[in-house]
């Protein structure tokens, strides 16, 4: 591979005019489709195989018409102090706020009168109007949103105090400045490492083009494929960090290889040779832990892993291509201003002990206390994970600021706190001998679970052989108690339908949430063994070790639980909960550990390569393996390091964002990476090398017969690019 790879540099370095070319011209093509590409018209949220949508869709077919997954809002509207909802003044205004809401938009499928619906609180201040939309939250145009908006605010203009809950406001997330300041860190921290401007636009500006042509391709095609909103957000936030990453190590090898006196070319394509064998391999580890998503057969949660891995690939492919295409621009203006003037005067800077140098010789000194120190830490950090509780974030967890936030709060003093997430049993009878009875038997067993407050008459179809019943927990939607009376009821169904052949199916969105908690909960393990499985394989291949890829997947383990426990003290425990923005405490999105074990499994793994492959390069090349650490920390760790502070800028800056979902995922990511770089890369990997000594790279010989010699070290090089034997012991120039 390094052959190749070495010839594709060299190729690109010579014809940069042509591969810039055609790097803009696939941004300018991406950017024409997603500028002309229809709106995407819908993003279903389908969770295959749960109750809940099994009940979804016998709704859609046993009561055409009714939008079972139509976008829906919930008008609350409380009385000024010391007024009833019920007076008639307010009553008389609440009845044309709610013929507004029929007549304001052809999307509006029904909205119930609180007075005729009998929805309004004991106390009679407070009531709300259930609208119901023929098209889901993702299909309503901005005309729908607007006019539900309109009719609000002129309602409030009479006095009284009117929030909407409900997912027909729901709007694409904001991320605001927090996002442009992650970039800008990340370009001081290229500055600081390579001393030249132009040095440190290079990865910033190929990792822009990366994502543009990513995040454009995935809009262009959002209409035919059916992606979400969040599916960019997730493709910038990876390809932007891996972007600058993949790009920042061929540029570093690039410098080092300029340093040891070869020409520019040859540097160029020595740099994609070596370092671009580690881009290709890190970016093979990402990818498989994206796509391997697909194992949760959540169909947008498949997306998401598939649009970011397909961002990631073009990290790549610009890695290998437009970067030493551009270094072929940059000339000399790689280095700094004092290291041209010293080439320029033939000086060569005198050898200097680096940070990584010293670094990697204290834990080499006390290798035991360094690793236990480091696990030990770590360990504590994963504490709160034995709390951990999942669930998706409904109104509850909006800002307090926020319309929908308000409804919600409303809504709970009331109606109660479980009244924000009814429970729908759908009961289907076209098999029972005796339809009404069956219903009236589901009916009179769930107003007796434990936790219900209040049941309403069933609802039946015109064939009479479905019905509906909106079941009030007493309890908050995503509270525990909650998630016992789903099961509660479930069980009594299956007891029900052995009686009287009846069929009972709990949905709606609380039920949905708890359906998709349990099916990520389910698919963890057999994730986490393909992707680790695949990714041990190829480690294996790179390393040409057992127990290095090993070492490698027990790090992360203990690097993605202690981000899982800092995830919990913040977002759950609301410790620090007001530096990053977190109003209101609750449980962790279901899909936080599993879509943390697919991100930061591939993130790590990054830096597994690339520090570990200069530390097999030295060794292949004859050092003692105590030394081969040495010198991997001493041309590396630099490096990783400026590499690891990106990343974690770059995430940290999705903290800033509206939603809730992006906020969490962006500071899980940041400190799992600051985790994983800084304690398990470059602290216990260097112990537990040190403490194997020669025995890390140990490999059976039938298993190296059997596995491919992708030679990641660059052997192969010595012979195609024609240098001389004897200098490749010289002692590498520091980056």
């Amino acid at each position: 591979m390094a052959t190749f790879l070495y010839k594709l540099g060299k190729l690109a370095f010579r014809r940069r005019h042509f591969v810039a070319l055609i790097w803009v011209a696939l941004l300018t093509l991406a950017g024409v489709g997603a500028a002309s590409a229809p709106t995407a018209a819908s993003s279903s949220f389908s969770i295959p195989g749960t109750e809940a949508q099994k009940a979804f869709d016998l709704l859609d077919q046993r009561f055409p018409g009714s939008s079972a997954d139509g976008a829906t809002a919930r008008v609350v509207f409380q009385a000024p102090d010391g007024e009833k909802i019920t007076s008639a003044a307010n009553k008389a205004e609440v009845s044309k706020t709610v013929k507004d809401l029929r007549s304001g938009s052809n999307e509006v499928a029904a909205a119930a009168d609180p007075f005729v619906a009998k929805t309004v609180s004991k106390d009679g201040t407070i009531a709300y109007s259930s609208v119901s939309y023929k098209v889901s939250s993702m299909e309503l145009k901005d005309a729908d949103r607007d006019a539900l908006q309109k009719t609000v605010d002129e309602a409030r203009d009479s006095g009284l105090s009117v929030e909407v809950g409900g997912d027909a406001l729901q709007a694409m997330p904001e991320t605001g400045a927090t996002e442009i300041i992650g970039v800008a860190i990340a370009a001081v921290v290229l500055v600081i490492t390579f001393g030249s401007l132009v040095a440190a636009g290079l990865p910033l500006l190929t990792a822009l083009i990366g994502v543009g042509i990513g995040v454009s391709s995935i809009t262009a095609l959002a209409n035919a494929l059916d992606l979400g909103t969040t599916t960019s957000t997730l493709a910038m936030m990876i390809g932007l960090a891996v972007g600058i990453d993949y790009a920042l190590f061929i540029v570093s090898r690039f410098r080092a290889e300029l340093a040891e006196g070869r020409d520019r070319e040859e540097a160029a394509g020595r740099a994609v040779g070596t370092a671009g064998s580690a881009v290709v391999f890190a970016g093979l580890t990402v990818v498989i832990a994206l796509v391997g998503l697909a194992v949760v057969n959540i169909p947008m949660l498949t997306k998401m892993g598939i649009a970011a891995a397909g961002t990631v690939a073009i990290a790549v492919l610009i890695a290998l291509t437009l970067i030493p295409a551009l270094l072929g621009y940059a000339g000399k203006r790689v280095h700094g201003r004092k290291a041209r003037k010293a080439q320029a005067a033939e000086k060569k800077p005198e050898p200097k002990t680096n940070m990584g140098t010293r670094w990697a010789r204290f834990v080499l000194r006390r290798p035991v206390a360094v690793l236990l120190t480091a696990v030990v830490g770590l360990g504590v950090m994963a504490v709160p994970v034995s709390s951990l509780e999942l669930g998706l974030p409904d109104d509850g967890v909006q800002p307090t600021d926020t319309t929908q936030r308000k409804a919600y709060d409303l809504l709970s003093e009331g109606f109660g706190p479980g009244f924000n997430g009814p429970l729908v049993a759908v009961v289907d009878v076209k098999h029972s001998q005796d339809p009404k009875d069956a219903v009236a038997r589901v009916s009179k067993d769930i107003a007796a679970t434990d936790g219900v407050k209040t049941v309403t008459p069933p609802a039946f179809n015109k064939a009479g052989d479905t019905a509906t019943i909106t079941v009030v927990p007493s309890s908050k939607p995503s509270s525990t108690q909650t998630e016992d009376v789903v099961h509660t009821i479930r069980d009594k169904g299956a007891d029900i339908k052995a009686d009287t052949r009846a069929e009972v199916l709990v949905t709606g969105t609380t039920a949905m949430n708890i359906d998709v908690s349990q099916k990520l909960n389910d698919a963890l393990v057999p994730y986490l063994a393909l992707v680790v499985g695949l990714a041990f394989l190829l480690l294996m291949v790179v390393f040409r070790s057992v127990l290095v890829p090993l070492k490698a997947a027990l790090g992360f383990l203990l690097s993605v639980v202690a981000a899982l426990g800092a995830v919990v003290a913040v977002y759950q425990w609301g410790w620090l909960g007001s530096l990053f923005g977190v109003e209101q405490t609750g449980p962790i999105m279901s899909m936080m550990p599993i879509f943390m074990v697919g991100v930061v499994f591939g993130l790590a793994m990054d830096y597994e390569v690339f520090l570990v492959t200069r530390m097999r390069e030295a060794y292949v090349h004859g050092e003692r393996p105590a030394q081969a650490i040495v010198t991997g920390f001493k041309h590396g760790a630099r490096v990783v390091t400026a590499a690891a502070v990106i990343m974690i800028a770059v995430f940290a800056g999705f903290i800033g964002s509206s939603e809730q979902m992006v906020k969490m995922i962006g500071f899980g990511l940041a400190i799992a990476v600051f985790f994983d770089a800084f304690l398990v890369r470059m602290t216990i990997v260097p112990a537990v090398l040190a403490l194997l000594g020669k025995r890390a790279w140990w490999l059976p010989k039938w298993l190296d017969r059997i596995l491919p010699n992708v030679d990641v070290e660059g052997e192969g090089l010595k012979t195609v690019s024609g240098d001389d034997p004897a200098q490749e012991d010289r002692e590498l120039a520091r980056v």
